[in-house]
């Protein structure tokens, strides 16, 4: 009797574990942009914000759910994916808003049915970015479907979705480097990304997920590691450039 006790009790505390570690993974992606987002809505200041990382991990995210009808893989990484796209237009949103609120002049709208591949993910409109990827979520999808027999297409489709959210840090990196500077972007954010992916890195391998998944975890572990850099070497110029935003 002791034993079965202890089997059921043992049972009920992985399950408990197990829905721990699947909350964690859906709102653990999430949570590193609040801070982000506290930050550009408490300065009015999205210059720091590349709005890359936002198309990195739409692509990303929206190339993993249709991976999930070729290939399944566990729920919590599939609501993952839906709840990340949504934070990534609600952030869009807000850096759309603060960037128009911040023209001296007014300048010439860019929409994205002006197909100019200069203002590519530049466009000074919200929806051109909801109709961006809704041209590419259809075109996706109907490619998917017509193909989602072919294995090594549903394979390819899963490896690129985990190595474009792999690349995630990449837009970051090459903003600070243009800036010299990592003023206008929050630590606490990459900090989080950076416990998030080692989290999410491990989760892959304790689950058996996909090969693809682990490995470009690791990538994007180095990445962060490279940001978190960045935020050493350019400290004073950082500094420098918040006293000059203060106006001291």
């Amino acid at each position: 009797m002791d034993w079965i006790i202890s089997d059921e009790l043992g049972l009920t505390v992985g399950h408990l574990v197990g829905w721990g570690a699947a909350g964690a993974m859906i709102i653990g992606g999430v949570a590193p942009y609040i801070p982000q987002y506290r930050q550009i809505k408490r300065s009015q200041d999205a210059d720091g914000f590349s709005l890359y990382v936002c198309l990195t991990l739409l692509i990303a995210n929206t190339l993993r759910i249709l991976f999930w009808f070729g290939k399944r893989y566990e729920l919590p990484l599939l609501i993952q994916s839906i709840v990340m796209n949504i934070t990534m237009f609600v952030m869009i949103h807000l850096c759309v808003n603060v960037r128009k609120k911040n023209q001296i002049v007014r300048a010439r709208e860019r929409i994205f049915t002006d197909m100019d591949r200069k203002y590519f993910w530049a466009w000074t409109d919200f929806q051109s970015y909801l109709d961006c990827m809704l041209v590419f979520s259809v075109l996706g999808a109907a490619i998917t479907y017509l193909l989602i027999e072919v294995s090594p297409f549903v394979e390819l489709i899963g490896f690129l979705a985990v190595f474009t959210e792999a690349m995630l840090g990449a837009p970051q990196i090459v903003k600070n480097c243009q800036n010299k500077s990592t003023e206008g972007m929050s630590i606490c954010m990459v900090i989080m990304w950076t416990f998030g992916d080692m989290f999410k890195t491990a989760y892959f391998v304790i689950r058996d997920a996909p090969t693809q998944f682990w490995v470009c975890g690791s990538l994007q572990v180095s990445l962060d590691i490279i940001i978190l850099f960045q935020v050493w070497l350019y400290r004073r110029n950082t500094a420098a450039a918040r006293r000059l935003h203060r106006g001291d």
